[in-house]
């Protein structure tokens, strides 16, 4: 399977994996050969980025991290949870939300043990899933990404878990800011970003006052967008008052809303996020949290297309655990000429190798389709 943009998606190619929607119940599914009326589809459902099958792809096979089943299952517990206090006064949404802490730990510790049992670079697959309500399926990416950077810096079993509370939690003061801020389609204002950023206070004034998680959880909430160099929201921190659980939350945080969709601005490829977050490493990001995310998390999502400093072109085949950023290629192409069979190699094993960009939007001639 090939990961293409939308773009030049075009009849007659074959979809390779389903699409979900946010019930758990597939939209499209594998194996539909690919119509106009799906295209447009798929455009008014703001998809970016899907996978189909095609000849100089065949054998590739793309599994994310966590089943299917798993993850309808964690986003319809969060939104049950979130549902449950919206609209509540801080106090009584305390209250619910202690109520929900059960379900909570649940959720944590079942993505705690898959994260933990497998020893594979994380996959999130965002465009194989197609959600209303953004914040539910942010909350579930956000906890994966923060348990695995919290896993690669070697916390204990405990810490992790508090880790994953707090980022599934992360940003549940947005549920007390206005809908209208909340769901805009577009760049807010300033008053409109300034009641946005109000979200931290909320979300650790309504996390204080429960009595069965972590009072650690709440600062998490409350920190999560600081940043070492005192230009976060809204304390303006600087790194040491910073807690160490928030720093990796605020990394995990901004890397899955650059590589995600929104309505009002395409999503990033992994390579893509990874280099947005790099560029603040050490000025506002924490070196270690941004190191160990770049270890934990695929750079080049198999099936992707990528174009070489030697002029070869390839599909990413394979992943490589020591060096994410250096992972197996099929090479299909050499000097703009289509091979007649194609063959491996390990981007490891050619370090004056770069990888000069990511064509997710590469045409295969026809003749080969």
């Amino acid at each position: 399977m090939r990961l293409i943009s939308i773009d030049v998606l075009k009849e007659g190619m074959v979809l390779a994996r389903t699409i979900w929607n946010e019930a758990g119940h597939p939209l499209l599914k594998k194996d539909v050969v690919i119509n106009e009326r799906i295209i447009q589809r798929l455009q008014q459902l703001n998809t970016h980025y899907l996978y189909i099958d095609d000849k100089i792809s065949e054998g590739i096979e793309v599994e994310e991290t966590v089943p299917i089943v798993v993850r309808n299952k964690t986003i319809s517990t969060i939104k049950n949870s979130f549902q449950s206090i919206d609209g509540l006064s801080p106090v009584n949404a305390s209250y619910v939300l202690d109520q929900q802490s059960k379900a909570i730990l649940s959720i944590v510790d079942e993505l705690l043990s898959v994260v933990s049992g497998n020893d594979e670079i994380l996959t999130i697959l965002t465009d194989a899933y197609l959600f209303d309500e953004y914040l539910y399926q942010h909350s579930f990416q956000v906890t994966l990404y923060s348990i695995a950077i919290a896993k690669e810096l070697g916390y204990s079993a405990e810490d992790l878990r508090i880790i994953g509370i707090g980022a599934l939690l992360h940003d549940i003061g947005k549920l007390m800011v206005p809908k209208e801020i909340l769901t805009k389609p577009g760049r807010l204002t300033f008053d409109e970003f300034e009641t946005m950023k109000q979200h931290t206070r909320y979300g650790f004034d309504l996390l204080r006052n429960l009595h069965s998680i972590s009072l650690i959880v709440a600062h998490c909430a409350f920190q999560h967008h600081e940043r070492i160099d005192g230009s976060g929201y809204p304390r303006g921190l600087v790194d040491f008052e910073i807690h160490p659980f928030a720093k990796i939350i605020g990394v995990a945080d901004v890397f899955d809303a650059v590589t995600t969709s929104r309505v009002y601005r395409e999503k990033m490829l992994p390579s893509q996020g990874l280099a947005i977050v790099e560029a603040g490493s050490g000025t506002i990001y924490d070196v270690r949290v941004v190191n160990a995310l770049k270890k934990s998390v695929v750079h080049y999502p198999k099936g992707v297309i990528l174009k070489l400093s030697d002029g070869r072109r390839g599909i990413v085949s394979r992943q490589n655990t020591l060096d994410p950023a250096m992972p197996w290629i099929r090479i299909f192409e050499e000097q703009n000429q289509i091979l007649a069979a194609t063959y491996e190699i390990n981007l490891v094993d050619y370090p004056n190798l770069i990888i000069e960009s990511v064509e997710a939007d590469y045409v295969v001639p026809s003749k080969i389709e």
